[in-house]
């Protein structure tokens, strides 16, 4: 019952509390369709063509392309392989699960007013996922940057009487009253205090504000474990229409939901001359839950029977997100610490708060994106598409903008990131009940420095048979790209490189309805 009370004062009084920063901005606001076997299997190139469910997530006026009413379902296995490189190691790690990506079905609605210019309508129903969050990594090495600055950079300018427990008070008690009075990083000024990485120069609480590492310098053994599960997934719900032979217009109304949870643990050794602390583990967990809206308008016009052209256009995501933090830390002595009397105590013990730190529900407002599509159409042969893609992520933003925490996590994400441009390029080739289909895809850095997060690169090839009523598509897809992946924002901000590849297998059943 200490507990749920601890937790429930802790929630309701967190306003000074803050954790989000512009990597978490793009993590929460990247992301595609990832679509059916046949969307996949091409690239993703379907602005111009409509025809596929997962096609109108992309331009909704796709829904009226359809001739008939139709609804399908995928199943997709996912694959992620991480290559680490820290300070001259190399570590692999891959992760991979199974799971429904797609679903849904477009109902087409035909007017038989020989009068009218306006052919048919369309209301669509349908699941995309747009982000799987699974990931995995490990980097280690040898490193002369120690976890102790993490803690000294949170730490110095705050007075000890704000960092440290009152007498008889809990580490519970202490971690949670620190947070919702002084915010985030006196928790992290606390956590190096109590477990005795950070002394501070003088303890007259009123008169310190400086501290020093009992962790000398040297060299330090690191590992460093990543963990994410989740996913980020957008139902859209569309209405579509034919005027004359044509032209095709559609509107979505799209719901977006977030689940995220990540672990990260690293864990420190060093056998340095003078250093109190010889051992470090430090634990971080969070958990985030999200929901939002978003709009998208697009068109397809037919210029010839062969040649289509399409243009859509993606608002902003607005989005309501709460988040959930855990923290614990360990420490060792292995070389004894000195007292006054001259006798050494070989110190080792955790510091774990057991506290949920609850964050107030904030708002992030993501990038628009506008789309242009190209469609050759080899009568009933094949195909060839192309689409162009232009998002801004600057103009990612957390609100309420008023706020100083967010204004300034807002100037470094205008300051840090660009526009990105995405290219798609994909084809289709029918041979009686078969179709062999091939993509491309390319995706520029959002950062400036094409570093953080470099570009995107992937290839697919997928194989689909007609049944008649039913259809059943398979595609295979990979792509690569590498980050810097900073391992905290503060202190120890050495950066391992991440060469990612993900490949995915899709399976989709689809039918007439």
């Amino acid at each position: 019952m200490k507990k749920l009370i601890v937790l429930f004062v802790a929630t309701l009084s967190m306003p000074l509390l803050y954790s989000q920063d512009i990597t978490d901005a793009l993590n929460y606001s990247q992301g595609e369709i990832e679509g059916s076997a046949r969307f996949r299997a091409m690239g993703g190139a379907f602005g111009a063509l409509g025809g596929d469910l997962s096609a109108i997530n992309i331009n909704p006026a796709g829904s009226a392309v359809f001739s008939n009413s139709y609804a399908s379902v995928s199943l997709k296995t996912y694959n992620s392989d991480n290559e680490a490189s820290y300070f001259n190691e190399v570590n692999n790690r891959s992760k991979s699960n199974l799971n429904i990506n797609q679903g849904g079905g477009v109902f087409i609605i035909e007017n038989n007013r020989e009068s009218s210019k306006w052919k048919k309508f369309s209301l669509s129903v349908a699941y995309d996922n747009t982000k799987n969050y699974r990931n995995n990594w490990f980097a280690s090495g040898t490193n002369r940057n120690s976890i102790a600055n993490y803690f000294l950079a949170n730490a110095q300018g705050l007075r000890l009487d704000e960092i440290s427990r009152f007498d008889g008070e809990t580490i519970s008690e202490a971690y949670s009253e620190i947070g919702s009075t002084f915010g985030f990083q006196h928790q992290q000024a606390f956590l190096g205090f109590e477990s005795f990485i950070i002394e501070p120069d003088d303890f007259d609480d009123d008169a310190n504000a400086s501290y020093f590492s009992n962790i000398a310098d040297g060299t330090f053994d690191q590992e460093y474990s990543f963990s994410s599960t989740g996913y980020n997934g957008k139902m859209a719900f569309n209405i579509g229409a034919q005027y004359n032979d044509n032209l095709y217009f559609g509107l979505n109304l799209n719901s977006h939901f977030l689940y995220y949870e990540r672990s990260t643990f690293l864990s420190e050794r060093n056998e340095n001359t003078g250093s109190l602390i010889n051992r470090v583990g430090f634990e971080n967990n969070l958990i985030a839950n999200g929901n939002g809206f978003s709009f998208q308008l697009g068109t397809i016009y037919k210029i010839s029977k062969e040649f289509r052209v399409g243009i859509s256009y993606d608002s902003p995501t607005w989005l309501t997100i709460e988040e959930e933090t855990s923290q614990s830390l360990q420490t060792a002595s292995t070389d004894g610490i000195m007292f006054d009397d001259g006798t050494p105590t070989y110190f080792e013990g955790t510091i774990n708060p057991d506290i949920i730190n609850v964050y107030p529900a904030y708002k992030l407002s993501t990038h628009s994106k506008l789309t242009t599509s190209l469609a050759y159409v080899f009568g009933k042969k094949g195909l060839l598409s192309f689409d162009y893609s232009i998002k801004d992520y600057s103009n990612t933003k957390f609100r309420p903008a008023s706020d100083a925490f967010f204004a300034d996590q807002n100037n470094n994400i205008n300051t840090l990131l660009k526009s990105a441009s995405t290219y798609r390029l994909g084809g289709e080739y029918k041979v009686k009940q078969f179709s062999f289909r091939g993509g491309y895809r390319f995706e520029e850095s959002p950062y400036k420095d094409e570093i953080t997060i470099g570009d995107l690169s992937g290839y697919s090839l997928g194989l689909g048979y007609n049944f008649g009523n039913t259809k059943l598509d398979l595609a295979y897809d990979s792509a690569k790209r590498s980050s810097n992946n900073q391992l905290f924002n503060a202190g120890l901000t050495d950066a391992a490189n991440i060469n990612n590849r993900t490949s995915n297998v899709t399976l989709t059943l689809g039918f007439r309805l």
